[in-house]
C-alpha cells in the first residue's frame, strides 16, 4: 500500500514495467563494447591531461601514481556495488534510481538533485577546459579569438562561445539517438587513447631515475590567506596546520584527482538503452574502470619520470613535459588528444545528466513534460535539450577555477548512497534474480562507504559549505514540490481519499 512516508518506495517490478511505456520508454542500441568505450570516453579527460601535473607539483610529488591507485581502488569497490544494481535494476538514472529502489524516495530525490549538480557543472567545466586546448592550439596558427567571445580573461570579461558551441552540438547529437552517440563517442576515444599511449611509450624513453628522487617529498606547511578554508576537512576538524606532500599529500592527491575517474558511473545510467544489460552492465562498468586505471597510472609515472614533479606544468603537464626533453613535436599530437579526450567527457556527461533527469521527471518528482521521448529517435530529447542549453549558457560564462571539488563531493556522496543501498535490497528483496552480485556483502559495501568517507573529509572545507548549500536547495524543492507531485505521492493521496489514482507501485519494495 502507497504511503506518505519520504521514505517510500518504488518497487523494481514497477521501474522495470515504465520501461515499456512507449512513450516514456528508450531504445535498447547499446552492447558491452559500446558501454566501455562509453566508460573510457567519459573517463579519460581533464583528469589525466591536468590534473597530473596539478596534484604532482603541489600535493603528492611524483606520489601521484599511487594518489591513482587510491581512487582507483575506492571507484573500484562503488564499481562493484554499481554493477549488481545496474545488472538488477536495469533503469535509466543510475544512482538515482537504485535509491529509489532501496532506501526511499527523499535520498532518491537528494542523489538526483546531487546528480544533477555533478554532471551539468562538470560538462560545462569540461567544455570550458576543451575551448582552452582549442584556442592554444590556434593561437600556435596564429589565430587568436577576441576576448569578447574567447571567454576573456580576469579584467576583461567574455562570452565563452566556443564552449557554449561544442555543448550545443553535442546536444544535436544526443537527441539523434544513442547508437550515433555511441558511435562519434568510439572514433573520438580511439583518438585519444593512441595519445596516451604515445606519452607512454614515447615518453619512457626519456624517463630519469633522479627525478623520482624524493618518490614522496617531505611534508610542507602552505600558506596564504584562505588555508582555513581551502585546507582539507580533516585537517580542518583536527587543527592541524594546512600542508601538502607526505603521505597525507597522497591522500589529499587521491581526493583531488577522483575528478579523474568520474565517469563509469555514468556508464549505469545507460542500462534502459542496453541489449543485455544483466550481462553488458558488469562489463561495461568494470572493463572502462579497469582500463583507465592501468593508463592513469602509467602516464603519472612516465611525466614525473620525464620531469621533475616542481616543474610541471599545471595547464598541460603532458604536453610541456616532452617540450622540457627537446621534442615539442609530440606537443601538438597531445593537444588533439587532450581535445578529442575533452569533447567525447563532455558529451557523455550530457547524456548522463539527461538520463537522469528523465528519470525523475517520469517519477514525477519534475514536471512530466521532461519525460516524453522523440517519436522517431526514442530518446529523452526534452531534458536532452532543455539541459544542453542550460549548460551551453553556464559553460559560456562559468568561471575555471576550483570546481573540480565540488563535483567529485558529489559524485563520493552517490557512491556512499548506492553502496548502502546494496545491502538495503538484498535484505528486503533476496527473491530478486541478479546476473551480477557483489562479493562479501555487506562487508565490501561497509569498506566502500568508509573509503568514499575517507576521500570527502579530505575536500576542501569550502567545498563541504558549497555542497551543504546545494544540498539544503533540494530539500526545500523535495517538500514544497516534488512528495505532492510524485507517482508514489499521489498514489498515498488516492488511497487516503478513496480516489482511484495512478497505477500502485508499491511502497515497500515487495
Amino acid at each position: 500500500m502507497a504511503t506518505s512516508s519520504p521514505f517510500r518506495t518504488k518497487t523494481v517490478e514497477q521501474s522495470i514495467r515504465d520501461t515499456e511505456d512507449p512513450e516514456h520508454g528508450l531504445k535498447r542500441a547499446l552492447s558491452a563494447l559500446d558501454l566501455t568505450v562509453f566508460g573510457v570516453g567519459v573517463i579519460i579527460g581533464t583528469g589525466i591531461f591536468v590534473l597530473t601535473g596539478t596534484v604532482a607539483r603541489d600535493t603528492a610529488g611524483p606520489a601521484v601514481a599511487i594518489s591513482f591507485v587510491v581512487s582507483g581502488f575506492v571507484c573500484a569497490l562503488a564499481a562493484l556495488c554499481y554493477a549488481e544494481f545496474s545488472s538488477t535494476v536495469p533503469v535509466a538514472g543510475s544512482a538515482y534510481t537504485f535509491a529509489y529502489t532501496s532506501i526511499g524516495e527523499l535520498p532518491a530525490w537528494i542523489i538526483g538533485w546531487d546528480l544533477i549538480l555533478e554532471l551539468a557543472l562538470g560538462a560545462a567545466v569540461v567544455a570550458v577546459g576543451w575551448s582552452g586546448y582549442v584556442q592554444s592550439m590556434l593561437d600556435s596558427a596564429d589565430v587568436t579569438l577576441p576576448n569578447a567571445i574567447n571567454g576573456g580573461t580576469d579584467d576583461d570579461w567574455g562570452f565563452n562561445l566556443p564552449a557554449s558551441l561544442l555543448v550545443l552540438l553535442l546536444t544535436v547529437i544526443l537527441v539523434f539517438g544513442v547508437k550515433l552517440s555511441s558511435r562519434f563517442t568510439a572514433m573520438i576515444v580511439a583518438v585519444k587513447v593512441t595519445v596516451v599511449l604515445v606519452v607512454i611509450f614515447a615518453g619512457l624513453f626519456f624517463v630519469k631515475a633522479d627525478n623520482y628522487s624524493p618518490f614522496i617529498p617531505e611534508k610542507q606547511p602552505q600558506t596564504g590567506p584562505d588555508d582555513g578554508l581551502k585546507q582539507p576537512l580533516i585537517e580542518w576538524m583536527s587543527g592541524f596546520e594546512p600542508t601538502t606532500f607526505g603521505v597525507m599529500g597522497i591522500f589529499f592527491g587521491a581526493a583531488t584527482v577522483f575528478f579523474a575517474y568520474i565517469g563509469f558511473d555514468i556508464v549505469a545510467s545507460a542500462a534502459e538503452e542496453t541489449k543485455r544489460p544483466q550481462r553488458d552492465l558488469p562489463i561495461g562498468i568494470l572493463g572502462s574502470l579497469g582500463i583507465c586505471t592501468v593508463l592513469y597510472v602509467a602516464v603519472s609515472i612516465v611525466v614525473t619520470g620525464m620531469q621533475n614533479y616542481t616543474e610541471l606544468s599545471i595547464d598541460a603537464p603532458l604536453s610541456d613535459a616532452f617540450k622540457a626533453v627537446g621534442h615539442g613535436g609530440w606537443a601538438w599530437v597531445i593537444n588533439v588528444g587532450a581535445v578529442a579526450g575533452l569533447m567525447s567527457v563532455t558529451m557523455i556527461m550530457l547524456l548522463g545528466q539527461s538520463r537522469v533527469f528523465f528519470a525523475m521527471s517520469r517519477d514525477g518528482l519534475i514536471p512530466k513534460f521532461f519525460s516524453e521521448t522523440h517519436p522517431v529517435y526514442r530518446t529523452p530529447y526534452r531534458s536532452t535539450i532543455a539541459l544542453g542549453v542550460v549548460v551551453a549558457v553556464v559553460a559560456g560564462v562559468i568561471p575555471l577555477k576550483e570546481l573540480a571539488e565540488l563535483v567529485n563531493i558529489g559524485t563520493l556522496f552517490a557512491f556512499v548512497v548506492v553502496s548502502i543501498g546494496v545491502i538495503v535490497l538484498r535484505r528486503t528483496r533476496p527473491d530478486l534474480p541478479r546476473a551480477f552480485r557483489t562479493p562479501w556483502v555487506p562487508v565490501l559495501p561497509i569498506v566502500s562507504v568508509l573509503a568514499c568517507l575517507w576521500l570527502m573529509i579530505n575536500l576542501p572545507v569550502e567545498t563541504w559549505w558549497r555542497f551543504l548549500v546545494w544540498m539544503a536547495a533540494g530539500f526545500v524543492i523535495y517538500f514544497l514540490y516534488s512528495r505532492r507531485n510524485s507517482r508514489l505521492g499521489k498514489a498515498a493521496s488516492a488511497a487516503g481519499s478513496g480516489v482511484p489514482g495512478p497505477p500502485r507501485t508499491g511502497a515497500d519494495g515487495r
